[in-house]
């Protein structure tokens, strides 16, 4: 039987203890408050455990002892895979918990299933968040980006928990309420998009770099660092020039040299290009980025087909640290192209599902703790300050400044890059995505035609209100 004094002590569960869940339990814990953890793992509550000495922290293999143990009206945070781990979770917790009672979900869960998920929670009187987490095992144990989404006064419950254990930027803690509904699992799913471009991007100047320049591990270190130093400042940069001078402790050779070239997905990116989708809010690069790891997979294809279009890799010549400066500039406009594609899209769906988002604030929270952190998360943070309702970033009068200024540098990189047969087809769309939204004017007057003729779908004129329809065969 567990004392009085104890079942009331905790103000706040964990479901899962995992890398994530146990990290930031142990964050909370490092903060002051009392939190409880509940894994089904009973290793996972010992390394709790072992992990929790002198904490004011406990872990427990049985949910009812678990539930128990948390202050009422009670708060429940889970950090599980997406899908049907969380709605496991949900029912093995429901018997427990009473009217009133808090479940948060912390994972990487798909926001429509989180609405469904709230409203079948709601009509049991149980309260629920939907909160996405960025920044991995260390931003968890010690600060990550966190994006809550739900009932604003569900919020406010544990709102002292969640800024107490966020990153910190000049002192304003990365999270903040977002909206209503699945608000926040929204925003993460975009953030996780963007990062698949982003690193699609990175890895296409590698490329660039290893077979069309032909540099070595230690160079690649170097640019990768230098960069990081400039402009293109950001987390995914700086844990790019490590990985370079990691070494293999099985083979004593670089480590990036012994991966796979295959990349797996868990879903988001799939998700965030399926909702862009539905939208009509085009996100080309990140549609790309999960493209390109789909073809990855494909390794023994890709080697048929190397035999069969046979055609070497041709090494650039001429000035290389000139070009080393053009592929930075690429990369730098490449990422603004990213990042105004994502919030282009939170926009659409801010309208669409009324969440009613403060984009100032989404880029706020990410400059900190999150995968996607960058410095240049401060323009943008610049740009929505200036105008709330800015619908692209390539409108902002200083960050379309930067883009101008790089763009014929990203003209140049595609350019080589097709002459000399090194892939880079999420710097191309990227620059596609450009060009088109600058174009006054498009061809998809064809399309209408083409629709028109084949299908009867009608068209729209220049001249007149309506829709037309015309005979293209007859005479």
């Amino acid at each position: 039987m567990i004392h009085m004094k104890q079942q009331l002590q905790y103000e706040i569960g964990m479901v899962g203890l995992g890398v994530m869940g146990r990290n930031l339990l142990l964050n909370m814990s490092d903060h002051g408050f009392a939190v409880a953890g509940y894994d089904k793992d009973a290793g996972k509550v010992e390394a709790l455990r072992s992990e929790s000495t002198g904490r004011k922290s406990h872990g427990a293999d049985d949910i009812k002892e678990f539930v128990a143990l948390l202050r009422r009206p009670r708060a429940v945070m889970m950090l599980v895979p997406a899908g049907a781990p969380v709605d496991s979770v949900i029912k093995d917790l429901l018997p427990h918990l009473d009217k009133g009672d808090l479940i948060i979900d912390a994972g990487n869960s798909y926001f429509k299933d989180t609405d469904v998920r709230a409203r079948g929670l709601a009509a049991k009187g149980i309260q629920f968040l939907g909160v996405g987490v960025s920044g991995g095992e260390e931003g968890a144990r010690h600060g990550p980006s966190i994006m809550p989404g739900g009932p604003k006064e569900a919020y406010e419950r544990v709102r002292p928990v969640l800024e107490a254990v966020a990153a910190r930027v000049n002192g304003d803690p990365c999270v903040t309420w977002l909206g209503p509904g699945s608000a926040g699992h929204f925003v993460k799913m975009v953030h996780n998009g963007v990062e698949y471009a982003v690193m699609q991007l990175i890895a296409e100047t590698y490329d660039l770099m290893k077979r069309g320049l032909g540099l070595n591990d230690d160079e690649l270190h170097d640019v990768f660092t230098a960069w990081n130093k400039g402009e293109s400042n950001g987390y995914l940069m700086e844990i790019t020039g490590h990985i370079f001078s990691k070494q293999d402790e099985k083979t004593g050779k670089r480590l990036i040299d012994e991966i796979l070239d295959v990349a797996k997905q868990k879903g988001t990116g799939m998700w965030t290009s399926e909702s862009a989708m539905e939208l009509q809010a085009p996100v080309p690069t990140i549609d790309l980025a999960v493209a390109m790891r789909d073809l990855s997979v494909f390794a023994g294809e890709r080697e048929q087909a190397g035999a069969v279009y046979q055609r070497s890799i041709k090494r650039f010549t001429g000035d290389r640290d000139a070009f080393l400066a053009q592929l930075g500039s690429a990369l730098f406009a490449g990422t603004i192209l990213v990042y105004a594609q994502g919030m282009a899209l939170m926009t659409a769906a801010s309208v669409k599902y009324e969440y009613h988002l403060d984009l100032e604030a989404v880029a706020r929270i990410w400059r900190g703790g999150c995968i996607i952190r960058s410095a240049l998360l401060e323009d943008i943070c610049g740009a929505f300050r200036l105008r709330r309702d800015l619908p692209n970033l390539l409108l902002d009068p200083d960050l379309s400044k930067k883009v101008m200024a790089h763009q014929e540098d990203l003209r140049r990189v595609v350019s080589r890059a097709a002459e000399a047969g090194v892939p880079v087809p999420g710097l191309m769309v990227s620059l596609g995505y450009l060009d088109a939204y600058r174009s006054a004017w498009l061809p998809a007057n064809l399309i209408q035609a083409q629709r028109d003729y084949f299908g009867a779908h009608t068209y729209e004129r220049i001249d007149a209100k309506g829709t037309f329809h015309t005979e293209w065969e007859k005479v």
